[in-house]
């Protein structure tokens, strides 16, 4: 049933030599809109009054769901299950001892409506805008702590002010002004080949131009050659002339090299501080003022964050008082419904208490809430772990089973209703009280009990038999309902153990009798 209501699986559960283990139970369900909007919201359709649901785990560990022969998840699996039953074993009953768990239990039965939603989601909110308060100070004070170095790099760089692509231009510039005398010299020899020399390029071809020209007047077949060399005639020249124009630029500038050699020396030192490139130098500027205009503008996201904060705390302080409020009016009437409950196990003089305190604040609100309990007249309530024994507190975990049943407004009635061992450490009359109780509850849910004791199981309306037992070297557990004379057997054999006595056959016919009366 646990694996059904999407508990854990493990592939332990598998029998050892098979490769998948399955589970599957049809339930009969009442008209329920709220089990039915759960299934529409899976696309899911309820046609009739059965629900079938199956899980099967593979021997990888993985598991598979199906409702309704369709397949599903665990989380679906999980939100079925409060319209389906509910499991209450003895891990439940020392649950009982946990802060949290008495809390969602006071909930479960108060029914607040939207208040712990509505709570849960301004504490998240109130609870983000103090992280971003947290986090602000926390950038702040490093900022400050930065703010003069900053402030220094963006002056450093913001004084020299670099152009991207500078250094590469300045760098051609020195390399022209170092090697002056040798452009020079070159630049002149190359002007002398081309146009001032006797036997200059451009006098070569103007003299091959004319024998050309002559002999095209015989042979006009020449006429594209001779075109040509007066084509390549007039490149020389601008060549020549753009050569002549450079050689009158080229003048040795000491000074002008002295000033690129300190612009180039002081572009070298930003990049070795904040880049190996000019580009990278521009953009660790972008960051330090975008740095420095966020400690600028830090104060007024401060002011804006502690409004928030204000008026969070405001809307949560409301939220969680009425929460509060809510709380304690249902504390008051749980304590009388457990109480009345308690009296029905015979634990009448028996008081409970719920105790709420204020505490720090949370998702689910400013409550710290203990569940107090005297057992003995003139003892003062006391936490349960303190006061309660084995019986007493498998008595407690019923009453609040009941009272939790009772108040379910998601669950219609017709549940299963799981007790697992709900009478560890009962015995006697008490047993009897148990079995009767839970007999009142299967009135309205079915009550399924796994149980030793003979005075609970002769109140149930049919008795189921579990037996283990060894075939062919491995065990094989089966499940029989007992016909009455069969059940009576069953009622003696665990009344008397071993050896089956007349005196215990009488005294489980007597139970019966007691329990249908």
């Amino acid at each position: 049933l646990a694996l059904l209501f999407g508990g854990r699986a493990s592939a332990e559960l598998i029998r050892a030599g098979a490769d998948r283990a399955r589970v599957a139970a049809v339930f009969e369900v009442a008209p329920d809109a709220a089990l039915r909007s759960v299934l529409e919201q899976a696309g899911l359709e309820l046609d009739g009054d059965e629900l079938l649901v199956e899980r099967e785990i593979l021997s990888g560990g993985k598991s598979r769901a199906f409702v309704l022969n369709r397949p599903a998840t665990a989380a679906l699996l999980r939100q079925l299950a409060p319209h389906l039953g509910d499991i209450h074993g003895q891990h439940d009953q020392q649950r009982l001892f946990l802060a949290e768990a008495q809390r969602e239990m006071l909930d479960a039965f108060a029914a607040h409506g939207g208040l712990l939603e509505e709570v849960a989601a301004l504490y998240e909110r109130w609870r983000s805008v103090v992280d971003q308060l947290a986090e602000l100070e926390r950038a702040e004070r490093e900022r400050l702590r930065l703010a003069d170095l900053w402030g220094f790099q963006r002056r450093e760089i913001e004084t020299a002010a670099p152009a991207l692509g500078e250094d590469a231009a300045l760098e051609a510039d020195r390399r022209v002004l170092r090697n002056i005398v040798s452009l020079q010299e070159h630049a002149a020899a190359a002007y002398d080949s081309l146009y001032e020399a006797p036997n200059s390029a451009l006098a070569q071809i103007r003299q091959g131009w004319r024998r050309l020209e002559e002999i095209s007047r015989i042979d006009v077949s020449l006429e594209p050659l001779r075109d040509s060399l007066r084509s390549a005639e007039v490149a020389l020249q601008e060549a020549a002339h753009e050569l002549r124009g450079y050689l009158g630029r080229l003048e040795a500038d000491p000074a002008r090299l002295e000033q690129i050699e300190a612009r180039l020396a002081l572009l070298e030192r930003l990049k070795r501080k904040y880049g190996p490139t000019l580009e990278q130098v521009l953009a660790f500027l972008s960051k330090v003022r975008a740095d420095l205009e966020a400690l600028e503008s830090a104060e007024e996201r401060r002011g804006r964050l502690e409004r928030q904060r204000e008026e969070l705390e405001r809307a949560y302080q409301a939220a969680s008082g009425r929460l509060s409020e809510s709380r304690h009016a249902a504390a008051r009437r749980l304590e009388r419904q457990i109480e009345a409950e308690l009296e029905e196990l015979a634990m009448g003089r028996s008081r409970f208490r719920i105790e709420l305190e204020a505490a720090e604040w949370t998702a689910h609100g400013a409550d710290r809430v203990a569940f107090l309990i005297s057992t003995n007249p003139g003892e003062p309530p006391r936490p349960l772990e303190k006061v309660a024994s084995g019986g007493e507190l498998s008595r407690i975990a019923l009453a609040l089973k009941t009272c939790l049943a009772r108040a379910d407004r998601a669950a219609a009635a017709g549940r299963t209703l799981v007790f697992d061992e709900v009478d560890s450490g009962v015995g006697g009359s008490a047993a009897e009280t148990v079995g009767r109780r839970l007999k009142q509850l299967a009135a309205a849910d079915q009550v399924l009990c796994v149980t030793h004791l003979p005075q609970i199981a002769a109140f149930a309306d049919h008795h189921y038999y579990v037996a283990k037992r060894e075939e062919g070297g491995r065990s094989v557990a089966s499940i029989e309902e007992l016909s009455a004379e069969a059940r009576v057997r069953e009622l003696g054999r665990m009344l008397s153990g071993r050896r089956l006595t007349e005196e215990a056959l009488r005294h489980a016919e007597q139970l019966l009798r007691l329990a249908r009366g």
